[in-house]
């Protein structure tokens, strides 16, 4: 037996994914880690917490597999994008990860976005969450940190640093750095010496399929494991997602309800729209890119109302029994800021329409076709550059929900796919990749869709009713952003 194994780094934990040679999950593990808040916008994580979370899955998995684990020959590593984690020339971590979800870098954003060229060579928009202005922050703040950085990885190569010895990142991790040209697949000069950055501080890049270095020994004889084992590049957590899940081609993509919301599409060229706030990044995989629109607040939004109203989600949920038509009460999910389409971390969110008649269900709806409605956003854009999914697979926790997956088809005016149970995430894509690396098979045999159990369609009896509630909600961005 031959085994494969993903590992899946998420902020609020890991997760450790063991297959076999047809895919089969033979095990799993999972560890909790914890995020510091020390400032208002500041998101930051101790990459010790990483490997001890590491030490604590693979012990897991000695003890509950000892005899597949020992017959391992691969891993991928997923990671939530963007984090930069400083080494100096030693190897040492110089102060905590600066997350994702950090907005203390808006002004060297702003900075960096303005610069000619720039949107042009990284294909997107320099966000605040993106790795380049955190390190000019750093530049600007904590000079003696920046001095002394010889080496800048993202979250999942720092783990594959762990795991090898070398420092290197895969292309879909790197395409969110700002730094990359990402229709090239290459790092650009001219991307890091406007962030004060240099070639030598970047890791060597390979694609996420790609052999990225060999498990160390003394990793492997710890965790009780026979032969050598090829860690592959891996992936950013939604390329990795994307290799779950089989959307790998154009025509193919998923809508995520989680925390924040994800619409992704695959695409077989690069066409970038930086001006949309569409993400363009490189694919885990050769000469594919993907495109895809964040949400800052998706299930969040429906948690949110949970927590004022002393309700579970599900419940809320529950309530509403059929779709109908759109509420009169309006809701804008920008509770942390938005992303696409309007790179706003200013914005907040908003009720408009409340009556002394309305009621619990009624904010429910309004909450949930807020979200809907932002995930148009990304869909309008999209459609703009080309990229036409014929359907979305659907996951996350909001894909629990019927009424959320009926009302997200009618929205899109696209089906939603519902998988069958059992694993097809992020874990999984990076398995599959630690597979294709140790193997050398070609990602189209492997990075296949899952069984779909359920498919949902538009209802197109409320189609027109949903539009004009689309054109709506698309009018009180601008009004209720002239008074915040």
């Amino acid at each position: 037996m031959t085994t494969y194994l993903g590992l899946d780094l998420g902020t609020s934990g890991l997760r450790a994914l063991l297959i076999d040679a047809g895919g089969g999950v033979i095990g799993a593990a999972e560890a909790a880690c914890s995020v510091s808040q020390p400032y208002p916008g500041w998101s930051e994580q101790d990459p010790a917490q990483w490997i001890a979370a590491l030490d604590q899955v693979m012990a897991a998995l000695k003890a509950s597999h000892p005899a597949a684990l020992s017959a391992l020959a691969g891993i991928g590593t997923a990671g939530h994008m963007h984090g930069a984690t400083l080494l100096d020339a030693s190897g040492a971590v110089i102060r905590p990860c600066i997350l994702w979800n950090d907005t203390r870098s808006h002004a060297e954003a702003a900075r960096l976005d303005a610069l000619d060229g720039v949107r042009d060579l990284s294909g997107n928009i320099v966000f605040p969450g993106f790795t380049a202005p955190k390190l000019d922050w750093v530049r600007l703040h904590e000079p003696e940190s920046f001095s002394r950085i010889a080496k800048v990885l993202l979250p999942a190569a720092y783990l594959n640093f762990h795991l090898t010895g070398e420092t290197v990142a895969d292309m879909s991790d790197a395409a969110g750095t700002s730094w990359l040209d990402t229709g090239a697949r290459d790092w650009s000069d001219d991307l890091l010496a406007a962030g004060h950055m240099r070639r030598d501080q970047m890791p060597r890049l390979v694609e996420g399929c790609e052999a990225g270095g060999i498990l160390r020994a003394e990793l492997a004889a710890a965790w009780g494991i026979a032969g050598p084992v090829t860690i592959a590049g891996g992936a950013g957590d939604n390329a990795a997602a994307a290799c779950g899940t089989g959307c790998l081609s154009e025509g193919q993509g998923f809508v995520s309800l989680g925390t924040s919301g994800v619409l992704l599409a695959a695409r077989d060229g690069y066409h970038p729209d930086a001006d949309s706030a569409l993400h363009t990044f490189c694919h885990a995989v050769p000469g594919r890119w993907y495109q895809m629109g964040v949400m800052l607040s998706a299930t969040d939004s429906l948690n949110w109302l949970g927590r004022i109203t002393g309700r579970r989600p599900a419940e809320l949920s529950a309530d509403l029994g059929d779709l109908r038509g759109p509420g009169q009460t309006r809701f804008l999910p920008y509770l942390a800021g938005e992303r696409t389409p309007y790179n706003d971390a200013a914005i907040r969110g908003a009720f408009t329409g409340l009556a002394s008649a309305t009621d619990t269900a009624d904010l429910t709806r309004a909450v949930m076709e807020g979200v809907a409605y932002g995930l148009r956003d990304t869909a309008q854009a999209m459609k703009a550059v080309g990229a036409r999914p014929e359907a979305l697979l659907m996951i996350g926790g909001g894909s629990a929900s019927e009424y959320w997956v009926e009302l997200m088809a009618t929205v899109l005016d696209m089906p939603m796919l519902l998988p069958a149970r059992g694993e097809f995430g992020a874990a999984l894509g990076a398995a599959r990749l630690g597979q294709i690396a140790a193997t050398g098979a070609a990602p189209e045999d492997l990075l296949t869709r899952p069984e779909i159990a359920h498919e949902v369609p538009p209802n197109r009896a409320l189609t027109e009713q949903f539009n004009a509630g689309y054109d709506r909600f698309r009018a009180a961005y601008p009004a209720i952003r002239e008074i915040q």
